[in-house]
């Protein structure tokens, strides 16, 4: 389960393969984001352990449309301590998945704080951001306008474009389509940098 890198569905392997995207998965301590990670390579439930530093594996992904995309996903760990070291994993990347435990409202204004201060930083600008509101399953989660307004979603720059998507890590409900807006969003960022530079 370590660091090592691992390509998924050999079946895929047909397709031209493309350069992959970096994505970089926060959060705080316990909200999911490696169960995120592994229910995204294995398609089952993985029990884990808090991380102590970083998980990193790349997973071909088959979207809607049925395109593979390859997203290298970097899952770093949330304990307060590690959080300072966030900001050397999301210089340079694609896109930011935040994780956030409905469950846990005592922490959500930690959440926001962490959220916020992340997507300030100038070379995250623009990034686009997949927020996955995890545990919906559970009775006494929170609900989506909730999480919405305890993260202060409308307080974001407006130049950062973000998806809020209900989901459960241990079935997977709700990750493709989570990762198919984040997906959109990169390419839809691309497009316009691209046109940016082209207007210089």
């Amino acid at each position: 389960m370590g660091n090592g890198l691992s390509e998924q569905t050999p079946i895929l392997s047909s397709f031209p393969s493309f350069q992959s995207l970096h994505i970089v998965i926060l959060g705080l301590d316990c909200a999911g984001k490696t169960t995120v990670l592994y229910r995204l390579q294995f398609n089952e439930f993985v029990n884990t352990v808090p991380t102590k530093g970083f998980n990193t594996e790349k997973i071909r992904v088959t979207l809607g449309n049925s395109k593979a995309v390859t997203f290298h996903f970097w899952d770093v760990g949330g304990q307060e301590k590690l959080r300072p070291l966030w900001k050397s994993y999301t210089r340079c990347t694609d896109g930011i998945i935040f994780v956030v435990d409905s469950v846990d409202v005592e922490r959500m204004e930690e959440a926001k704080t962490e959220l916020h201060k992340i997507t300030r930083i100038s070379e995250n600008q623009g990034v686009p951001v997949l927020l996955i509101a995890n545990k919906q399953d559970l009775r006494n989660c929170l609900s989506l306008s909730e999480v919405e307004k305890l993260l202060a979603l409308s307080e974001i720059s407006s130049s950062t474009p973000w998806h809020l998507q209900p989901t459960c890590a241990i079935i997977g409900d709700g990750l493709r389509e989570g990762l198919e807006k984040l997906y959109e969003m990169i390419i839809k960022r691309r497009k316009m940098l691209k046109q940016q530079k082209k207007k210089r």
